[in-house]
């Protein structure tokens, strides 16, 4: 064997398959316009302006430029320099860009790719034609022409994508660069087709975080959003990077239902490690199983504080239909002082609900001796109702969400607690002068998605229980008490 003349297999690979790759890895041919704008960035621009015409899209910046060594660079497929260099110079922005193959994904959407940046006197400008440069074999040559200093009067660089065979929203280019660009970042702004791009604002109950793990902190905001402002489309946690967005993650959020659209916000953690298309995270690294661990903890916390407001949400429309119930029972009751089991009614009196739930206006007329007299039937009455009271409700554990009504005749009444007490539990039951509607109940569940039909079930549930109180043993006749009520409480005789 003849080991001192070695030889050697060149390692080679077809240019024509760089464009491929290039396609592969940026499914999406837009996605160049986000890598030239962040490159900008990187340059210490502070104004990136796009066009977009019909079968061109420029974009200009005011950064550095580049010199003859930094286009070398510029073309260099995975150029290690940003990582050497992590800092920006001026401004010591953290530098995003870092496979540079995005530019090749472009002439699958464009027949010519040039660029054209000055730095201090030099000026320079490279034409990247596919044409070309697949005629010319194996030749990776592309021909670098020195301009004259006037011919940009000011440091940056413009990217030209001309010849396009594919059609570009500028509204999806805009989303591109909400998403993937830091438009948060002080002294930076990008300009698109004259109108300057905002980062996204969005309203609601927001919750910031910050949390440390051993390879960095991860920090951001989660916004609970209100109904009406959900999204079936953009749902999701956005994990950002150097802050440019990598993908969106629900961390478990999937099994909430219709409330995980509802979520949204980001998590900021440079130190994961992304995939080669900067669309997804090394998953089987030690760093990416803390920003998990992490995650998993705010995601509960968010969970918590959204079952807290969705319950006070509930909470104030349970306690709106209440009321209005009860003012009608109220008023029925009053027509029927017979049917009440907590006997006549005073005369001229202002009976209150916990709200004004009950609230009545004083009646006129009637002497003093009458008033005297109805007074001393009352006490007598609730003397009677006390001796009555044997035990306390037994229901006492109650959920901080639970909703608490008092409608009160004199010195006598009842008391409606609407709260939580299972799907298999009871509809409404009673104890003493307290009665329990249970909003777990399927039907509960079903007639409380309307005001209307809110309202009228309440009433139901609670004439029923208050036709009981009148008579345990007749559920019969309390029944026909209940009918009569609820047709008073809800029929206008006015009309």
């Amino acid at each position: 064997m003849n080991t001192n003349n070695p030889e050697f297999i060149p390692v080679t690979i077809d240019k024509s398959h760089i464009i491929t790759i290039g396609e592969r890895l940026y499914t999406e041919s837009i996605e160049f316009v986000r890598e030239i704008v962040n490159n900008a960035y990187d340059a210490d621009a502070t104004l990136v302006e796009i066009i977009v015409g019909e079968d061109i899209i420029e974009i200009r910046d005011n950064g550095a430029g580049m010199d003859r060594d930094g286009l070398r660079q510029y073309f260099n497929i995975g150029s290690q320099k940003k990582l050497y260099s992590p800092k920006s110079p001026v401004y010591g922005r953290d530098r995003i860009g870092q496979f540079g193959i995005g530019k090749f994904a472009t002439l699958s959407a464009g027949k010519r790719f040039e660029v054209i940046t000055r730095n201090d006197d030099f000026v320079g400008r490279v034409t990247f034609d596919k044409e070309e440069w697949e005629k010319s074999e194996d030749v990776w040559k592309l021909p670098l022409e020195i301009l004259s200093p006037d011919f940009r009067k000011t440091d940056g660089t413009t990217v030209i994508l001309a010849g396009l065979t594919k059609k570009f929203d500028p509204k999806d280019i805009e989303a591109k660069i909400i998403e993937g660009t830091p438009l948060k970042a002080p002294h930076f702004r990008v300009r698109l087709n004259g109108h300057t791009i905002t980062p996204r604002s969005l309203s609601g109950h927001k919750i910031p975080f910050i949390e440390g793990t051993g390879f960095g902190p991860v920090t951001g905001e989660i916004i609970i959003l209100p109904e009406t402002a959900s999204s079936i489309k953009e749902f999701g946690i956005e994990i950002k990077v150097k802050q440019v967005t990598v993908r969106r993650e629900l961390f478990g959020m999937e099994t909430w239902g219709k409330t995980m659209a509802r979520i949204a916000g980001e998590a900021n953690a440079d130190f994961l490690p992304i995939t080669s298309d900067r669309t997804g995270f090394i998953k089987d690294s030690p760093e990416y199983e803390a920003f998990q661990n992490v995650m998993q903890l705010v995601v509960a916390d968010v969970k918590g504080i959204l079952q807290k407001l969705s319950g006070k949400k509930e909470g104030r429309k349970v306690s709106r239909a209440l009321k209005e119930a009860l003012q009608k029972i109220y008023k029925a009751l009053a027509a029927n002082p017979d049917l009440s089991p907590f006997g006549a009614f005073p005369v001229g009196e202002e009976t209150r609900g916990i709200g004004g739930a009950a609230a009545t206006p004083k009646e006129p007329g009637g002497t003093d001796q009458t008033v005297q007299a109805v007074q001393a039937v009352q006490a007598a009455q609730a003397e009677k109702q006390k001796k009555k009271r044997k035990r306390k409700p037994k229901v006492k554990q109650l959920t901080p969400n639970a909703v608490i009504k008092r409608m009160k005749f004199g010195d006598i009444g009842v008391s409606i607690c609407v709260d939580s007490f299972g799907e298999d539990g009871t509809e409404v039951f009673s104890e003493e002068t307290t009665i329990y509607i249970n909003r777990d109940h399927p039907l509960y569940k079903r007639e409380s998605s309307k005001v209307d039909t809110h309202v009228l079930n309440l009433a139901r549930l609670i004439t029923q229980e208050i036709s009981l109180m009148k008579d345990p043993k007749n559920p019969r006749q309390a029944y026909e008490r209940q009918s009569k009520l609820l047709r008073d409480a809800f029929i206008d005789k006015s009309g």
